[in-house]
This record gives structure tokens, C-alpha cells and sequence, in this order.
């Protein structure tokens, strides 16, 4: 099987390295500590071999190059983010697959929090790499796309199989957790969800990974859709228009 190796970099982020023991190949999924990836590879005894990008911002790929330099890794960006990503060698969008060694990973359009924002779905191996598009309980800030893309793009993620792990780019369910009790009251898995997310932080352990069936159940963001939050934050039965409202009171909550 694949093996993830998880570590904190900067003063948020998580860095994923993705590692195939057949073919020894190694992926950094973002690079947003090119020190910290190296020395976790290392560690580990693992070649890094491939980096595969989310989105343009710096805390996601400002670490290509010094990875590149030291380990002549090849770089996959997303086609929509390439005017704002240097030394990528290959671009990729909606449907393109990406491989370690022979393991697929098919690639999603999650465009909102940047304009070609992408995910990186191993379906055999049950993960979704999503950067900043989805957090547990949470979403990207929309900083370049529209609601309307947006939500197109949540919907794409609500769409994978349910015992998808999640492996989101940050450390800020805590956050989101405030907001979503405040968004979403009234549901019971989510205060279930709360008293777990206590318990793991107490322990210094991380919320992520996040199983996508208990997001689709507690997620406010992914719950746009549902008649209950469309009744409470004024959808009227349009999901788009509750997604937009979602976002618009979490930027100022």
C-alpha cells in the first residue's frame, strides 16, 4: 500500500510525502517548506521523485526549485495556476491521471480558492489530495473564483466515495469548528464531531486526515444543498446562493 507521511511545516501547514515501496518513487504533494520536505525525506530514507502541486499560492509551491535542485524531481502544476507556478515540467486539469509508480491519481477541478485550484484523488488508495479547496469543516477563502465555480467544484468532491480520506493542506478545523456550530446548530453529528476534535487537540494529535461521509454529514460549506441550511442562511432552495452567503459570514466571522 501507499504510505503518507504527514509532518507540520510553517505555522499551519501540513506536508504530505506520498510513498510508493515498490516502485520507491516519492511524492511531495505541495512544497510549502522545501528545507522541511527534504530533511522529512530523508529521515525517512525516501527519494523524493515527483511534486504535485494544488495551486499557485507560496505556502503551496514556493518550494519546487530547491526541491528540484537538490533531487531533480519532476513537477506537475495545474494548467489554470501555470502563469504563477515556475518549473513545472508537466500541466494538468479536470481528467488528466498522474501516477506513482502504479498507482493512478485522477485529477479534479476544484477552482474557487484560486482559479485552477486541483485535487489529486487516488481512488485505490481511498485519499484525496485538496490543498486548500476543503478543510474539515471547512473551505478555501474564494480569492479568485465564484460561487457558481466554486460550489461546481465542492460538488465534484461531495461526488467521491464516501470513505475518502481527506488530506486537506492546514491546521484550522478548531476555527472551523466555531463557525460551523454557529452555521449549523442544530446537528447532532457535528457536536459528536466537536467533542472529538477536543479530545485529539487536547492530545496534541492532528484533525486531518477527515473522512469525506463525516464531512458531507457536518460540513456547513458541503451542506449547501441541504433544505435545512438553505432555510437558515436564506438560499431559498438555490444552493449556490447559500454556498455564497456561507462563505460571505465565515470571511467575517
Amino acid at each position: 500500500m501507499l504510505e503518507v507521511h504527514q509532518f507540520p511545516c510553517l505555522s499551519d501547514n501540513y506536508g504530505y510525502l506520498l510513498h510508493d515501496p515498490d516502485s520507491e518513487e516519492t511524492v511531495c504533494i505541495d512544497t510549502p517548506d522545501a528545507n522541511e520536505y527534504l530533511r522529512q525525506a530523508g529521515r525517512k530514507g525516501w527519494q523524493i521523485t515527483q511534486i504535485w502541486n494544488t495551486h499557485w499560492h507560496p505556502d503551496h509551491a514556493g518550494g519546487n526549485e530547491a526541491i528540484k535542485a537538490v533531487t531533480g524531481c519532476q513537477i506537475t502544476a495545474p494548467a489554470g495556476d501555470a502563469e504563477k507556478i515556475e518549473g513545472a515540467d508537466r500541466l494538468v486539469e479536470q481528467g488528466d491521471i498522474v501516477a506513482i509508480g502504479d498507482w493512478q491519481a485522477g485529477v479534479i477541478d476544484v477552482g474557487g480558492h484560486t482559479l485552477g485550484h486541483i485535487a489529486y484523488h487516488v481512488a485505490g488508495a481511498t485519499m484525496a489530495f485538496v490543498g486548500d479547496s476543503l478543510f474539515a469543516l471547512g473551505c478555501g477563502r474564494m480569492f479568485e473564483g465564484t460561487a457558481p465555480q466554486f460550489w461546481d467544484s465542492l460538488k465534484r468532491l461531495k461526488a467521491l466515495p464516501p470513505e475518502t480520506m481527506i488530506y486537506c493542506a492546514h491546521e484550522y478545523t478548531e476555527a472551523n469548528l466555531r463557525f460551523a456550530l454557529h452555521a449549523d446548530p442544530d446537528n447532532a453529528e457535528l457536536a459528536a464531531y466537536a467533542k472529538d476534535i477536543a479530545r485529539w487537540r487536547e492530545a496534541g494529535l492532528p484533525t486531518v486526515p477527515a473522512k469525506l461521509g463525516r464531512e458531507l454529514k457536518t460540513n456547513p460549506f458541503l451542506r449547501a444543498d441541504d433544505p435545512d441550511m438553505e432555510a437558515r442562511w436564506g438560499g431559498g432552495g438555490d444552493a449556490v446562493a447559500t454556498f455564497a452567503a456561507l462563505r460571505a459570514a465565515k470571511d467575517n466571522f
